[in-house]
């Protein structure tokens, strides 16, 4: 039996920066290429030089767009890479708006706090040009390395966690006798696992067979508030916020997230059972993702098709403003209360949501809802924390307004739906390396998985290898 290492060079320890080297002996396959999110992209880890040659690199899988797994792709053209990068259509299409978004936060940051630049457009530009797109279930093979005898079969399985999320199944391939190829062990890196069932996207597909799983664990302790209750929440935000004149403000992420809101505001108000209000989408790249997924929406569940094939457009509804431009943005704080306010980023660590975080957070009247996951170090987990005065942008701001979270909304499977993951692969399961999470749920899922599954299952450490028989 063959053997290959794994080394977890990011997302180990942490929730977000996912970098992961497969290192087969013929063929170097790394697993994402994330930024590190904290309050500023100038982290010094985002800008450290990679703990592998790029240039050695055979190739680059992709499970999806969200920055904390394809922010550093480009720098790693720039370094030298210069192999084939592999996902969905999808995500491809997303990331090309993701890098670009980037570059304009990072000249930003460059003027205010002079970093330098992570990269350049000529290093997005190459990296799309070496990026090719991929259906669900249609396997690849990833070209002969050093030893020409071996190949590596790929096959991409739909996620649910945002559109184009893939899981990335590896199976080793060999020659057998009659030169007829042989399929050896399979290792599944998940990516980020969806909140399934979903409104838009299709449940997140079954790991069986697999033999070694590198899985998510960002709610490897907790358990999501359920879907009905979520909406009730949304709803009572809602009418709390027409009840006292006000403002509520919803830091939301571009992808997936926004789309979610939208879909079910559109329900609200089209149905009745929510009277009208005014709701503005100040997020340019989520307004631009928005036409991804209508572009993409052969990819979304029977449910979402259906109603596109009716003409009714889910992220449209009556009283629903987009605000691109940045003169529009500003024309928000003139436009009358009571009113809903959705914008970037979602843990507040960049974007429009500041300003509005700047001039609301001290108003008695507004609340702030986060309706996803926020990581130590970014503004939205201080705040969220507790804190009750906070610096933004050099602006100190106290906090008076109310401060609520709404798990329900998460894009992440939480900790019953990761355990019935796993679940669907004990039987031919060897290990299970638990990463992306915060320490303390990695280590408590790791735990079940062992206790309920009798599944041998690690939390590796940042820059920690493992050899595995594949």
């Amino acid at each position: 039996m063959n053997t290959a290492t794994i080394t977890f060079h990011g997302g180990a320890g942490t929730v977000t920066g996912a970098n992961f080297l497969l290192d087969a002996g013929s063929k170097r396959i790394l697993i994402d290429c994330g930024i590190r999110e904290r309050e500023q992209i100038c982290d010094p880890f985002n800008y450290d030089a990679f703990p592998y040659d790029p240039k050695i690199i055979d190739a680059l899988i992709v499970t999806h767009a969200h920055a904390d797994h394809i922010g550093r792709i480009p720098k790693l053209v720039r370094d030298g890479f210069r192999n084939a990068i592999h996902s969905t259509s999808a995500t491809k299409e997303l990331a090309a708006i993701m890098f670009e978004d980037a570059l304009g936060v990072m000249q930003r940051e460059a003027g205010i706090r002079g970093c330098g630049m992570l990269y350049e457009k000529e290093d997005v530009e190459r990296a799309l040009a070496l990026w090719q797109g991929h259906e669900y279930r249609e396997p690849f093979g990833l070209p002969a390395g050093r030893q020409a005898s071996e190949n590596v079969s790929v096959e991409l399985l739909d996620a649910g966690h945002i559109l184009g999320s893939a899981m990335i199944k590896l199976t080793r391939l060999r020659q057998g006798s009659g030169g007829q190829a042989r399929s050896g062990p399979t290792i599944l890196f998940t990516g980020d696992l969806g909140n399934s069932p979903e409104p838009l996207l299709n449940d997140t597909e079954s790991p069986a067979g697999a033999h070694y799983l590198v899985m998510e664990s960002v709610y490897g302790d907790r358990v999501h508030e359920e879907r009905e209750e979520r909406l009730e929440h949304l709803r009572a935000a809602v009418e709390e916020t027409r009840r006292r004149g006000g403002v509520l403000l919803i830091p939301s992420f571009s992808l997936e997230r926004t789309q979610i809101l939208l879909s079910e505001l559109n329900d609200m108000v089209e149905s009745g059972s929510m009277e009208r209000i005014p709701v503005y989408l100040d997020a340019p790249l989520a307004i631009r993702a928005t036409e991804v997924y209508r572009r993409y929406s052969h990819m979304l569940n029977t449910a979402t098709r259906a109603r596109f094939a009716k003409s009714d457009d889910p992220f449209s509804f009556p009283g629903l403003s987009l605000t691109a431009g940045s003169r529009e943005s500003d024309a928000i704080h003139r436009a009358p209360d009571p009113k809903v306010i959705i914008a970037g980023a979602g843990m507040s660590h960049g974007g429009r949501i500041r300003e509005h975080e700047k001039r609301y957070l001290s108003d008695k009247k507004a609340t702030l809802l986060f309706v996803g996951y926020q990581a130590p170090g970014s503004l939205g987990r201080r705040i969220e924390d507790g804190e009750k005065r906070v610096e933004i942008d050099g602006e100190h701001v106290s906090i008076r307004a109310r401060i609520e979270t709404l798990t329900g909304y998460s894009g992440h499977a939480d900790r019953d739906l990761l355990l019935q993951f796993a679940e669907r692969a004990a039987g031919t399961l060897k290990k299970v390396f638990v990463t992306m999470g915060e320490p303390k749920s990695s280590l408590f899922l790791a735990q079940r998985l062992r206790d309920f599954l009798g599944v041998e299952s690690v939390v590796p450490e940042a820059g920690q290898s493992f050899t595995i028989e594949w």
